[in-house]
């Protein structure tokens, strides 16, 4: 299966673009596609949007953060934006085929190296994190290079993940971490004050009473006071109500919002949340967009009389004289409808006038369930890919040692139990959102949530048929009546 990972490497070199091009040049390699580059001189600091498969982008990620310790020095770095580290943070974002767990391995793999090849002291963040306070950077970065200079060899608390406790000479400290895609938005105020714009960003940011996902600061920037922002989770806090929270705070101080701007890229979905927020479009749905309707039907996702050509080659596999894919694949689709038929329900009520008060929890279920449906998509393939490894474990069997062979085929087992099993906790968790949803959403959709109810249902009645099909011809006892209590866990909780 394939791998698509997101990294946004930010460099503290805003001014160069020599550089910049060097940097970006160290992490040129095959499987690795530049998406974009930001500088910004105020700040002195630039953003590089890679995408790539999983391991190219580790190695690139890596090479990157050697080329900025040779090119930058932190001691002679001057600059609006808080720093400590020539690299200053790197983080893995999950796209296709890989989980935010895949990211976090990934991120601990990526910081060994940072030290083990340049000396450079790693410290891990986000979903990444080692203790709950290394969660949020700027508890990590607090008192920047100098600070964390002065208190590395001294202080706990200050100690990293991989690494002695001392920073590089010239390129200090990296963060390296795992989460959610993140968008790096900025507003402008039409005012020099940038005094306001520090109040403002304590108004809206998270930690001191704002919004939920919400980081900010109040930066000069050009010559203007700047709420500088990122929101960590555009779905539960979607950047209109962002923009409308700065521009009510602002008004407080007699100054409003000139310009805002994007530092490397956004979620397509975040705009479209907003076009909806803004026009007010009654039932608006993705769809409606022509390219991304035009996009669907050249991908075979739908014909111009309806949907059947997405769904009909995956009806066409099953239907097949083959083994794979069988009812497992079969349960993990059905979990998935069953996500995507509650996330539409859900989605097509949040922000309507009669469900305001509901919006946070709709908010809530559309993130988790967008979460779940991803996970359950993957699985579809993994159960059979796992069915597959089972009978090659079997296949070499007949010419393999009868020790080795019992283990190579117990191995293939687990997986195969470990892929549905996790389907049936995932449909479960699917079941009780559709379930929660009824009270909170339009009542002329209840018969979308009793199909997506039956659904999920049914796609863990089959997922546990599979689980307990491969237990029987496990070996290994103690797996198998672990695995036992977590499939009647999911039956009877």
């Amino acid at each position: 299966m394939s791998t698509l990972v997101e990294c946004v490497p930010n460099f503290s070199e805003g001014r160069d673009p020599a550089k910049v091009d060097a940097i970006i040049a160290a992490m040129k390699m095959d499987g690795v596609y530049l998406l974009d580059r930001e500088m910004d001189s105020d700040h002195n600091r630039s953003v590089i949007t890679l995408v790539g498969e999983r391991e190219a982008i580790q190695e690139a990620a890596i090479r990157g953060v050697g080329k900025a310790a040779e090119l930058i020095d932190l001691t002679k770095h001057q600059g609006a934006h808080p720093r400590m580290g020539a690299a200053d943070v790197v983080p893995f974002i999950p796209i296709d085929g890989v989980t935010v767990e895949d990211c976090v391995a990934m991120a601990r793999h990526v910081g060994e190296q940072i030290w083990k090849r340049y000396q450079i002291p790693v410290y891990l963040y986000e979903s990444a994190a080692t203790s709950p306070e290394r969660q949020n950077l700027e508890n990590i970065r607090r008192g920047q290079f100098e600070g964390i200079r002065a208190e590395i060899a001294t202080n706990p608390a200050r100690k990293p993940d991989f690494g002695d406790p001392c920073v590089h000479p010239s390129a200090g400290a990296t963060v390296v971490g795992a989460r959610k895609a993140l968008i790096a938005y900025n507003i402008f105020l039409n005012t020099p004050e940038v005094e306001v714009a520090k109040k403002v960003a304590k108004a809206v940011r998270f930690s001191s009473g704002g919004l939920r996902f919400v980081k900010g600061a109040g930066f000069l920037v050009r010559g203007l006071a700047q709420v500088s922002m990122n929101l960590t989770d555009f779905e539960q806090t979607p950047i209109h109500r962002v923009f409308e929270f700065v521009k009510r705070e602002a008004a407080r101080y007699g100054v409003a919002p000139v310009s805002s701007e994007i530092v490397g890229l956004i979620p397509k979905k975040a705009l479209e949340q907003a076009a909806e927020w803004f026009l007010q479009v009654e039932n608006f749905d993705s769809s409606l967009i022509l390219e991304n309707r035009l996009a669907a039907i050249l991908a075979g996702k739908m014909t111009v009389g309806g949907w059947r050509a997405g769904v009909e080659p995956f009806i066409e596999q099953l239907a097949a004289p083959t083994a794979t894919p069988g009812g497992g694949s079969a349960a993990a689709a059905a979990a998935a409808m069953a996500a995507g038929l509650a996330t539409m329900v859900a989605s097509m009520s949040r922000g309507k006038k009669a469900y305001l008060e509901y919006e946070s929890q709709l908010s809530a279920a559309i993130a988790h369930l967008s979460a779940l449906r991803e996970e359950l998509k993957a699985a579809i393939d993994a159960d059979a890919a796992s069915y597959n490894s089972v009978m090659k474990a079997y296949k070499q069997a007949k010419t393999g040692g009868e020790k080795a062979a019992q283990a190579a085929i117990d191995t293939a087992l687990k997986e195969a139990t470990a892929v549905p099993l996790g389907v049936a906790e995932r449909a479960k968790k699917v079941a009780q959102l559709a379930e929660s949803l009824g009270p909170i959403t339009n009542p002329h959709m209840k018969s979308d949530l009793t199909t997506a109810a039956a659904l999920a249902r049914a796609a863990i009645t089959g997922a546990l048929a599979n689980v307990e099909i491969n237990l029987v011809s496990l070996k290994d006892e103690a797996f198998a009546a672990e695995a036992r209590k977590k499939a009647e866990a999911v039956r009877t909780d």
